[in-house]
């Protein structure tokens, strides 16, 4: 105790130098929890946009539909699959879907789609589509209505209330069409749906493809994301429970269907471990300069320490107590203050417009809210106190080195 209390005298015996490397931890710490908030803001909106622009959290298919679809590869039994669906108390929600490759074509132009017939109500529980409406309005109950993209509507030249003609290949190989109107504009923000997907009533999607009441998709929702593995293993297990053939269905995750969100997500947290590790450098570099100028300016009061007795691990213990104090109270302050600066990020958010045009390509909207969690506040708080103790290891143990007849001379 003498020694911790000996150490925390000796900080604030030169409180220039002490104050300049504890405001280096301040700034480090409060870059770091700024930093780490700011990513996992960006990589949990991007993942919640992808999800619910239309991906949703699990997708269950027939085996095989993700890599052919096939027009007749249906989801066997569909009907008891909703029902064990209905039954789970974690879902939020979920939609039937029809989807094919047509083309679509107006007086002016035609476009290749991928065609998406829904279920307007029960889509709402599973996309937010119907909030991205920017013309128009969302699908009703209603036959022969359609929804497309600001970018699919720029290209056929159309606007609200003209007529589209939608072609695709039915169950039986047979070219089918259907005339539509477009009653609705949206903009997800996202190209990759933007430029392909449009959406009509389920009913026309199923008569136009020959389908009966048959679906090839139930897309499924839940309101944390980060739990659709869990969703998945629930669904399978009622499968089982059901007798169920797991075979010839496909149950895949978000992370399963978008393979390289999730290689970009690794990137990511790997790049913040690489910022990490420039912060711990700089603080690291800090610590040990002045922690050295600080041993070279008390060679002979360590000398004259250690002439009286005090043995040279309880002064390597002085040195390390000192630069523990400094990182704490530098993470402590660092923390407070990157706090005060978080929190009204969090709340108002970051505006990124002037980016829009790349952050809509990477599924981001023009805002951005930072979020803590717990990993952040343990990385910020544990890698800069300990990176301050490593720095103080050096000066320690060349302060234990000095002979105490020489540094008692040392002027």
């Amino acid at each position: 105790m003498f020694i911790a209390k000996l150490a925390w005298r000796n900080i604030w015996r030169n409180k220039r130098r002490s104050l300049i490397v504890i405001l280096s931890i301040v700034v480090g710490v409060s870059a770091s929890l700024l930093n780490d908030s700011y990513g996992v803001g960006i990589m949990n909106q991007m993942v919640d946009n992808l999800i619910k622009s239309h991906d949703s959290n699990v997708q269950i298919h027939k085996s095989g539909f993700r890599d052919n679809k096939k027009v007749n590869d249906v989801i066997p039994n569909s009907n008891r699959i909703k029902s064990i669906l209905g039954k789970l108390n974690d879902i939020k929600g979920y939609s039937e879907r029809v989807i094919c490759f047509g083309l679509i074509s107006s007086a002016a132009n035609s476009s290749g789609v991928s065609i998406v017939g829904i279920k307007p109500e029960l889509e709402k529980n599973v996309t937010d589509i119907y909030k991205k409406i920017i013309a128009g309005r969302y699908l009703s109950n209603g036959r022969n209505e359609i929804v497309i993209s600001k970018k699919v509507a720029e290209k056929l030249e159309v606007e609200i209330g003209d007529k589209l003609v939608a072609v695709a290949s039915d169950v039986n190989g047979n070219v089918s069409s259907q005339m539509f109107r477009v009653i609705g504009i949206y903009r997800s923000g996202i190209s990759e749906y933007d430029n392909i997907n449009i959406y009509i009533p389920l009913a026309d999607a199923q008569e136009m493809l020959n389908l009966g009441d048959n679906i090839h998709e139930i897309a499924v929702s839940i309101e944390d994301y980060r739990k659709s593995s869990e969703l998945k293993d629930k669904i399978l297990t009622e499968f089982n429970k059901n007798d169920i053939v797991k075979d010839i269905y496909e149950v895949k995750t978000f992370q399963e269907i978008m393979p390289m969100m999730i290689a970009f997500l690794d990137v990511y947290h790997q790049m913040s471990y690489v910022i990490y590790l420039i912060i711990g450098i700089a603080v690291l570099f800090g610590v040990v300069n002045t922690m050295l100028m600080t041993v070279m300016e008390r060679i002979n009061e360590f000398g004259v320490i250690m002439s009286i007795g005090i043995r040279r691990g309880k002064l390597l213990r002085m040195i390390m107590y000192e630069s523990l104090f400094m990182g704490l109270l530098g993470t402590i302050i660092g923390f407070i203050v990157g706090l005060l600066i978080y929190y009204p990020m969090s709340v108002n958010g970051v505006d990124m417009s002037q980016f829009s045009e790349s952050m809509a390509s990477f599924g981001l909207p023009n805002q951005i809210y930072p979020e803590l969690n717990m990993n952040v506040v343990i990385n910020t708080l544990l890698i800069i106190p300990l990176v301050t103790v490593i720095a103080g290891i050096f000066p320690a143990i060349k302060a234990t080195r000095l002979q105490p007849s020489e540094a008692v001379r040392f002027v």
